[in-house]
């Protein structure tokens, strides 16, 4: 040109042949256009200059989520390059569970071209895994087409560890809430009772695990509590477990928790409460009612203090106390094959067995008095004295119920007593008790060879118009836990059902 400058020019022609080469086309001058691309690059350039200074994990991808652009916080945490990270597998980036939700979830979100959010544990270079949370918003062209997503992803791992720990106070708050509800204090000075406060001192600064046997409302966990108090433990969580009350196909996600997608509902990740009690004491009552495939699981906690959450990659480890309590023969279990003799042995380490009330009968008026003044602070009554007609008659009973029964009633008499002389109404005494299963009935399949029982169970059934449970159901006639006879009529095949209403 003349004035010195280049030009950047367009030639569209054709070549024509007339005995001598000639050209014929038309230029068109792009000096423009080359200069607004090359402006356009030297913006994208600058703003991933500023992107690298960012402490967030920016990310730019394809209108169908391939990868573009990574900024230097994203790459320096996964220890990678940026041609690597375009090419790595989201298994090489994300935790398993969370790439496989993130391969099913993405495409729709990406094809809905709305913004939308999603947290995932990015693998950091050293392996661990971080909890993050991400933004991703479309940019649009003139026609409303996505051309390109960007993606911010902020470290959200100290929000999970304070969510977890907030869910850890409210559990211990719900221990210490149904604590309140329970009987505070071991009362008595009868001999009987002065032997477990011995056992209780002496366990209570070792580590050793414990199992705690007596009848139903003997205060089974009220000793574990107080092994726990004793116990160098004392700063960290008391987390109670009733395994009875927990259904057969739950009780594993709830000792040991899962991880987010684990299966259907699981829409983030559960501690267990092994997890809960981690350099605490956790309490296993009715242990005897754990599932088989829940047995092998605790007894690896036991071993090798460790578990895995469900749906895990690998084990968690845990330093907690257990003490388990039960009011079955374990010992009959393990020969009817109910219960693993290796985990009994490995929960039976210190025994402590509790004596029902009716063996610590001195105890009873000290107990009352307990209870009496207790349940009347509540109620805000007060009484002046204690009828020794109904004293007597509190002495004199059996009590099935143990303790819980005592305390009931009890409780009971301060609502309805109108007098300022306490006492109690004799017909709640004289009314036989309900059945209470395997705290008053013998264990009737115990020692019953295989072939045996399924005769006897179903002349139970017949006998109880079908009835499983309950006071007059065949589990508490049979002496066994109602899950133990639903397993045998599964695993024998018999038809319960037809034995409806034949009771007589």
């Amino acid at each position: 040109m003349p004035d010195g400058r280049v030009k950047h020019v367009h030639i569209i022609g054709r070549a024509m042949k007339t005995g001598n080469l000639d050209f014929v086309g038309a230029v068109t001058d792009i000096t423009a256009a080359k200069k607004a691309e090359e402006k356009i690059r030297q913006s994208e350039w600058e703003a991933r200059q500023l992107l690298d200074l960012s402490p967030l994990h920016i990310r730019e991808l394809g209108p169908d989520g391939a990868r573009i652009y990574a900024n230097r916080a994203t790459l320096d945490y996964h220890g990678i390059t940026l041609e690597e990270w375009r090419d790595a597998g989201l298994q090489q980036m994300l935790h398993p569970q969370d790439a496989e939700i993130v391969t099913n979830d993405l495409p729709g979100k990406l094809q809905s071209g709305s913004p939308f959010e999603y947290e995932v544990r990015l693998m950091r270079k050293d392996g661990q895994f971080r909890w993050f949370h991400y933004r991703l918003s479309p940019l649009l062209d003139e026609e409303g087409r996505t051309t390109r997503w960007y993606a911010a992803g902020t470290d959200i791992e100290d929000r999970k560890q304070a969510e977890q720990r907030l869910q850890e106070e409210n559990v211990a708050l719900r221990e210490e809430i149904d604590k309140a509800s329970m009987f505070e204090e071991i009362v008595g000075t009868s001999a009987p009772l002065k032997k477990v406060l011995s056992r209780i001192s002496k366990v209570a600064p070792t580590d050793s695990s414990v199992l705690i046997t007596g009848e139903t409302g003997t205060g089974k966990e009220l000793v574990a509590r107080a092994i726990h108090r004793r116990s160098g433990r004392s700063s960290h969580p008391f987390v109670s477990v009733n395994c009875a009350v927990i259904p057969r196909d739950l009780i594993a996600s709830e000792l040991f928790g899962y991880e987010k997608g684990a299966f259907t509902g699981a829409t983030q990740r559960r501690l267990g409460r092994f997890e809960l009690a981690d350099k605490g004491t956790i309490f296993l009552d009715e242990i005897g009612e754990v599932p088989a495939e829940t047995q092998v699981a605790l007894l690896r906690v036991l071993q090798e203090h460790e578990f895995q959450r469900i749906g895990g990659v690998g084990p968690v480890r845990t330093d907690v106390r257990v003490i388990a309590a039960t009011n079955r023969d374990l010992e009959s279990a393990i020969e009817s094959g109910e219960f693993r003799s290796d985990l009994f042995y490995r929960l039976n380490v210190f025994p402590i067995e509790l004596p029902p009330l009716r063996e610590r009968s001195e105890d009873i008026p000290l107990l009352v008095t307990y209870f009496l003044n207790r349940y009347a602070r509540k109620a805000g009554r007060h009484f002046t004295a204690i009828d020794k007609k109904s004293l007597d008659l509190l002495h004199l009973y059996t009590w099935p119920g143990n303790i819980r029964e005592l305390q009931n009633v009890i409780e009971r008499s301060v609502i309805v007593s109108e007098s300022l002389t306490f006492s109690v109404d004799e017909s709640w005494l004289s009314r036989p008790p309900p059945s209470s299963g395997l705290d008053i009935r013998p264990n009737l399949l115990s020692g019953v060879p295989t072939q045996q029982e399924k005769a006897i169970i179903e002349v139970a059934l017949r006998e109880c118009g079908g009835r499983v449970y309950g006071p007059s159901g065949a589990a508490a006639r049979l002496g066994i836990p109602r899950t133990t006879l639903e397993s045998k009529i599964k695993s024998l095949k018999i038809n319960k059902h037809r034995f409806k209403g034949t009771d007589a």
